[in-house]
């Protein structure tokens, strides 16, 4: 069963029967139709999703289409989309929650524009958490109504006693790259 989440709320990422092992945030999106003189056309849209891995508030490792492993192996990017085409996810950081390191607290995602174009400019843009074990989709997260930003914190998934948690963040920022919006990310993990 899947739960749509707004900015803001946090759900438990612990599943009945046990402990949830494997997650992937998985984002997807299509660029927009612009109509002109000689009809319709698709612009390309260059999304990025990131995962930045924080350790007590301080930058531990990160995850993104320039580095696709983190260092000890529990998250990976399963590659650059640059064009948001195909149905579903375009691109994925699956993470394998019982291989995070122990200094590992917290987990942030992102999504920003590579070119620079806005939310405006992009159609169908979601970002949700799948069981990686069984492809159950447990929440979702829409980009609706666009917006003049380039870049925007998605969620956060932080230690919670011995299980996870999933914070939904929604936050609008601006920069091509997830380095751009670290001053966001860090008053946010």
């Amino acid at each position: 069963m899947t739960v749509s989440m707004v900015k803001g709320q946090r759900i438990s990422l612990e599943k009945s029967g046990g402990a949830l092992s494997m997650v992937r945030m998985g984002l997807g999106w299509d660029a927009v139709k612009k109509k002109g003189f000689f009809g319709s056309r698709e612009r390309e849209i260059d999304l990025d999703a990131s995962c930045v891995l924080f350790a007590d508030g301080s930058i531990a490792d990160v995850v993104y289409f320039g580095k696709l492993t983190s260092d000890d192996g529990s998250v990976r990017h399963t590659g650059d989309n640059l064009t948001g085409a195909g149905d579903g996810d375009d691109e994925s950081v699956i993470v394998d929650l019982g291989r995070l390191p122990v200094h590992v607290t917290s987990l942030v995602f992102t999504v920003s524009s590579f070119n620079g174009q806005t939310f405006n400019e992009v159609d169908n843009a979601f970002c949700r958490l799948v069981n990686e074990m069984d492809g159950g989709e447990m929440a979702r997260y829409t980009l609706t109504g666009g917006g003049t930003h380039t870049a925007m914190v998605m969620a956060r998934i932080y230690r919670h006693g011995d299980g996870w948690k999933l914070n939904a963040i929604g936050e609008p920022c601006h920069g091509r790259t997830f380095e751009d919006m670290l001053p966001t990310i860090a008053g946010l993990a």
